[in-house]
């Protein structure tokens, strides 16, 4: 990592640098999904407990268990549809400028 700080030579080429800077920022995206993953799941897991588990113990009953595994599911659910139908608009906005500046 400490070559990425370094001015490159007049014999580098520019597309090493642009490399490295594509490497960081995938890195990054990489990182800011991580942290959106692992936020969904502390919501979803402090929801699902506030409303399935009246009164917490030692161990869950049944009934808690099946309910915070339909609450999960259904959160899980309403989350893929949502990044299904995100990426699928993306995608089309992306396309329709690829498509205005030809």
């Amino acid at each position: 990592m400490s070559d990425f700080f370094k001015s490159s030579s007049p014999s580098s080429p520019s597309s090493e640098m642009t490399a490295k800077k594509e490497a960081v920022m995938n890195g990054v995206r990489s990182e800011i999904a991580l942290a959106s993953a692992q936020e969904l799941i502390n919501k979803t897991n402090e929801k699902c407990f506030a409303k399935c588990v009246m009164k917490p113990g030692a161990a869950l009953s049944g009934s808690e268990e099946t309910c915070l595994s339909r609450c999960l599911e259904r959160y899980l659910e309403a989350f893929n549809m949502i990044s299904k139908t995100y990426t699928a608009r993306l995608s089309r906005e992306r396309e329709q400028r690829q498509l205005t500046q030809i």
